[in-house]
């Protein structure tokens, strides 16, 4: 498996090998013993799939609080989508910051999504498919939400001056500014 590094420590892009013939291809989307052997040692126990029908649907900027904290490994079914994470560690050198990148089926790319992360994505194609993995299981009294187009935030996600299709509970989430994170950086990654 290839692992990259991202600007925010924690934040990696995972690309397993793909192997292809005249029939298509064959990936081993996970491994604990190969994500071991690099360092990442978490135990996911909950796998989500969620399709999306219209472009560009914008889903998140979502968490859970700590006791039931989710790191995340997500990947595209099918179509494209752009995936974020915000560090919202508090006291963290990149508190506040993101990085994003564009995960497709063709492409079969990763992003490993800390706990202390808020994450999101926004879909670029119809009918479009991710796939991830969670260390907890869905705790919704834990659950919390960023605002997508926070300006302390400031992501690009390349929507064109489209309108994305969000949720209520999307549309109306905290802003960063004033936001009391439950998690905080406890040095390192």
């Amino acid at each position: 498996m290839q692992i990259d590094k991202t600007p925010l420590p924690g934040v990696l892009v995972i690309t397993p090998p793909r192997f292809g013939d005249h029939r298509g291809y064959f990936a081993e989307t996970y491994s604990q013993p190969k994500l071991a052997e690099a360092g990442i040692d978490m135990l996911f126990v909950q796998d989500n799939h969620s399709m999306s029908r219209q472009a560009p649907t914008l889903r998140g900027l979502h968490f859970q609080a700590p006791p039931r904290a989710q790191d995340k490994l997500v990947r595209c079914g099918r179509g494209a989508l752009f995936d974020v994470a915000v560090d919202i560690r508090k006291g963290s050198p990149t508190y506040g910051q993101w990085y994003g990148t564009e995960l497709t089926e063709e492409n079969g790319r990763q992003l490993l999504v800390p706990a202390g992360f808020a994450h999101g994505f926004v879909t670029r194609t119809p009918d479009t498919e991710i796939v991830y993995k969670c260390s907890d299981t869905y705790a919704p009294e834990t659950e919390g939400a960023l605002l997508w187009n926070d300006p302390d935030i400031g992501i690009d996600w390349g929507l064109g001056g489209d309108e994305p299709v969000l949720s209520d509970k999307d549309a109306a989430a905290a802003r960063l500014a004033g936001f009391d994170s439950p998690f905080t950086w406890e040095g390192g990654a």
